[in-house]
């Protein structure tokens, strides 16, 4: 098992890393100064060392984990997105919405912030 983000990155093939290291990146655009570590077998970027957004690269697809309801008009974005509850993946077929990924990221971490 990898012990770093970037070990996790790295077992996958370029074009998958290169999408890992685009959502890596917005995560992080939306939680400035947040710390990563591996949780779960995963890359977790934290918030204040308690909550995490976790993301992980399947066969197909980048998910995110948890990623709770919002108020509209974020959740009517992130809706097409939703195979679970909690639980948001984008298909590495399709262009990945790296802005939308920011801002529910930023979104995520106002929420537990309160």
């Amino acid at each position: 098992m990898p012990d770093t983000v970037d070990e996790y990155i790295a077992t996958f093939d370029p074009d998958v890393q290169e999408i890992l290291q685009g959502v890596r990146l917005a995560i992080h655009r939306g939680v400035p100064g947040a710390d990563e570590k591996i949780r779960y077998g995963m890359p977790a970027v934290m918030m204040g060392g308690r909550h995490a957004i976790h993301f992980a690269g399947w066969k197909k697809h980048v998910g995110l984990y948890p990623v709770p309801r919002f108020d509209s008009p974020l959740e009517d974005e992130i809706a097409p997105y939703r195979s679970e509850k909690d639980t948001v993946t984008f298909r590495y077929a399709i262009e990945i919405p790296y802005e939308l990924i920011q801002r529910v990221s930023a979104a995520i971490a106002m929420q537990r912030a309160e």
